[in-house]
């Protein structure tokens, strides 16, 4: 069925054009001027609106009283529709280190979730935190379940996930993970470096050999020093994406903007790093194994080590237009364009063009979601 979304500032390559959107068979036709709209098919209005890419989450731990590390096929669909009223349509299901019987467990729900019919947001695939991380800078992960590298485990995991294991956090200095990110990446998953104490040269190894992003960046790794300066300065210097949770409490706006002052709008994605209390009142909830109290909208252990977030895309958004006071077609790409390219989905999701996937998000003057669209299906 073809729809024709009208009237609208259309984000087409970092601006804002009055354009026609024609979607049909879940895909986008941005229409010539000369193109007439079938006058029998739906159309959708959008004056005063603008048309973005749908936003993308590659690291989530849960939403609406769901956790992932314990979420059903079923669970998994709450989460995807509570994405999508926010503007998020695509995202990675993030699994916290836990026991290998459990990990198995969450590979086999989101199959099967994978086979039921599509509501709310689309989930892309897997995001593993662990288990091959640093003790010293665990935070929320079980250190009794952390370990050493373990290809053979990986790839079971991943034949297991038929592939669908996108990306994983490890810690460079953790015994024989570098020298094992080649394979990691044959095995066609994203490596994000974080949860690391690691020294500056050791997280260059890590970033050579492919590592390509940085988790949580300043959040659980060792800081920058000016005579040490760590896994942080490698990830500053070097080109790998920086992961940010802009809630205003992981990282302070001037962080922010420096962060993007230092990497570039091109180097940033914006993630929520969200657990089940997300959408929900302040109260006790868990992340995985651990127990988690959220007062004001913050998530701590009990122990007081921050835990996740309550986040979600468009207050992220919303944020990062207050906090840093750049346009919006700057800070799009956080949110759409980044994410894509880092777990290599471009080529159908993060910008709105020909052939593209109909996801798109329609903001009103105050960059509230208004409407969103799913694979050209209308999910809110």
């Amino acid at each position: 069925m073809k729809q024709y979304i009208v009237n609208g500032e259309v984000y087409i390559e970092h601006r804002f054009l009055k354009k026609t959107i024609k979607m049909e068979g879940g895909k986008i036709t941005i229409l010539s001027p000369e193109e007439e709209i079938e006058k029998s098919a739906p159309i959708w209005n959008a004056d005063g609106k603008k048309i973005v890419p749908g936003f993308i989450d590659v690291h989530t731990h849960g939403a609406v009283g769901v956790d992932v590390n314990a979420a059903t096929a079923e669970d998994y669909q709450k989460i995807c529709k509570f994405a999508a009223a926010k503007g998020t349509t695509s995202w990675l299901c993030s699994v916290l280190t836990d026991t290998k019987e459990q990990t198995e467990w969450c590979i086999d729900e989101f199959k099967k979730h994978q086979n039921m019919k599509h509501q709310g947001a689309n989930l892309l695939g897997i995001h593993l935190e662990g288990p091959f991380l640093a003790p010293e800078y665990k935070g929320a992960m079980p250190e009794a379940l952390l370990q050493r590298a373990n290809m053979s485990l990986l790839k079971e995991y991943q034949d297991r996930a038929e592939g669908n294991i996108r990306y994983i956090t490890v810690s460079p200095e953790v015994e024989g993970i570098i020298d094992d990110i080649p394979a990691i990446k044959k095995l066609g998953i994203t490596v994000a470096i974080g949860h690391s104490g690691a020294d500056y040269d050791t997280s260059w190894r890590a970033i050579r050999k492919g590592a390509e992003c940085c988790t949580h960046t300043f959040n659980a790794m060792k800081l920058f020093h000016q005579h040490f300066p760590s896994v942080m300065g490698a990830v500053l210097e070097s080109d790998i994406y920086c992961e940010a949770i802009c809630d205003g409490r992981h990282l302070h706006p001037g962080t922010i903007r420096l962060l993007l002052k230092v990497k570039g709008l091109d180097r940033v994605v914006a993630i929520t790093d969200s657990i089940m209390a997300a959408g929900l009142p302040d109260g006790k909830y868990k992340l995985g194994v651990n127990d988690v109290i959220v007062e004001g909208g913050d998530a701590k252990l009990e122990n007081g080590v921050r835990a996740g977030s309550t986040l979600t895309q468009d207050m992220a958004l919303r944020n990062l237009l207050s906090f840093t006071g750049k346009r919006l077609e700057e800070i799009l790409p956080l949110l759409t364009e980044n994410p894509a390219k880092l777990i290599q989905v471009y080529d159908k999701k993060g910008s709105i063009e020909d052939g593209k996937d109909a996801d798109l998000v329609l903001l009103d003057g105050n960059n509230e979601v208004t409407d969103v669209f799913v694979n050209g299906e209308k999910v809110k």
